[in-house]
């Protein structure tokens, strides 16, 4: 495996927490691909600490998904299937649907502050579609997402979505034929806002079931067009 591009940039000593941060992001960011193996000695040399905290770290996103440990082989970047992306939007819904029962319940002020924080994202999405800037598309996306669960103020809501946030991504940029409705992106999130800051709890929801549900059309047909190309 060749080193990825741009060094590790981390600040003081490394941990394992800060290790599986940075590689995280550069999985989602596609640096690693899907199926790709994680060199040990290569990004110990890059962070210049020693294999504990990295193996520690490689352990963690094991454990959330990211990575995959093989007997006798190492650690790979997971291949999500169809079915990886089916049980993850799945899980999105319900984690959604959660928080917005939690954020409503909350009161107007956290509503209407976690609207603001939504409503600069929609504006810089916005922005980044017209410049067809996928990466930047698809964090924003993201950050859409789990700042509408972050509102909800619960701690195990925002944690669990963390993992699926990053499954997401992983999705969206290693299938970069999807979102054929890419010119409605901004439309779907937009509603979403609407209906909270409405304060629409029945219509909320059946939004979020919806662009889950979309989002799994676009992401599976794309898998599959792919798998028939190959």
């Amino acid at each position: 495996m060749t080193a990825p591009d741009g060094p590790f940039v981390l600040e003081g000593r490394p941990t394992a927490q800060l290790i599986a941060d940075q590689l995280r992001e550069q999985i989602v960011q596609g640096i690693f691909r899907p199926g790709q193996q994680i060199n040990e000695s290569v990004i110990a040399g890059q962070l210049r600490t020693s294999r504990g905290p990295l193996r520690e770290a490689l352990q963690r996103l094991c454990q959330e998904g990211i990575l995959v440990s093989h007997r006798n082989r190492g650690v790979f970047v997971h291949e999500l299937s169809i079915q990886d992306i089916r049980e993850i939007y799945a899980v999105r819904e319900a984690v959604e649907s959660t928080a917005a029962d939690a954020l409503l319940d909350a009161g107007a002020k956290r509503v209407k502050d976690t609207c603001q924080l939504l409503k600069k994202i929609i504006r810089d999405m916005a922005k980044q579609v017209a410049l067809s800037d996928w990466q930047a598309i698809a964090r924003l996306d993201m950050e859409f997402h789990t700042t509408f669960v972050a509102g909800a103020g619960n701690t195990r809501l925002i944690r669990i979505y963390q993992t699926l946030a990053a499954e997401s991504r992983m999705c969206i940029l290693n299938l970069e034929v999807s979102y054929p409705r890419i010119d409605v992106l901004v439309e779907e999130h937009q509603n979403i806002l609407d209906l909270l800051e409405a304060g629409d709890r029945e219509e909320l929801h059946k939004a979020i079931k919806r662009h889950m549900q979309k989002a799994v059309e676009d992401l599976t047909a794309s898998s599959e067009e792919m798998h028939i190309a190959n």
